[in-house]
């Protein structure tokens, strides 16, 4: 078994039944609190929910990773519009254990993962002081964005 780390966010539709709905489906143990985030990439569409789930996975990272696009599939997320648009669920493989992967499809931890506030702040409040590859901790990680915002 392997613990991971898996992002949720979702804007459009009952967004915080399908974060909870989807914590669920890919057998969380634990939940961060829920919170409401400004949209990233694309800024004209709603505002996100977001948390961030802890996983104890008997799966590798790639049959993970199918395991969270098919639960997104269940869930109604459609991959069509924009790059970073609207949808009803979006799940992330933040953190695999203490693996880095990058392959083709497959990169953990996620490349933009220190870069988004909105990912690291659940993360922090279920493991402040998990270590990103690179990056320090979750708390350190979050507390260098936050200071040049």
């Amino acid at each position: 078994m392997t613990l991971a780390y898996v992002g949720l966010g979702s804007n459009l539709g009952d967004r915080e039944a399908l974060i909870r709905r989807a914590a669920e489906l890919i057998g969380a143990v634990r939940l961060s609190p829920i919170i409401e985030t400004a949209p990233w990439g694309h800024e004209d569409q709603p505002p996100f929910l977001n948390a961030a789930a802890e996983v104890d996975t008997p799966l590798a990272p790639r049959s993970l990773l199918v395991h969270l696009l098919d639960v997104e599939r269940r869930l109604g997320r459609e991959r069509i519009g924009p790059r970073w648009g609207p949808r009803t669920i979006d799940l992330d493989l933040l953190l695999y254990g203490e693996e880095t992967i990058d392959e083709p499809g497959l990169v953990v931890q996620h490349p933009r993962l220190a870069e988004r506030e909105f990912a690291l702040r659940p993360l922090a409040e279920l493991v402040p002081s998990l270590k990103i590859p690179g990056n320090g901790t979750v708390q350190e990680a979050l507390a260098g964005l936050q200071s040049t915002t």
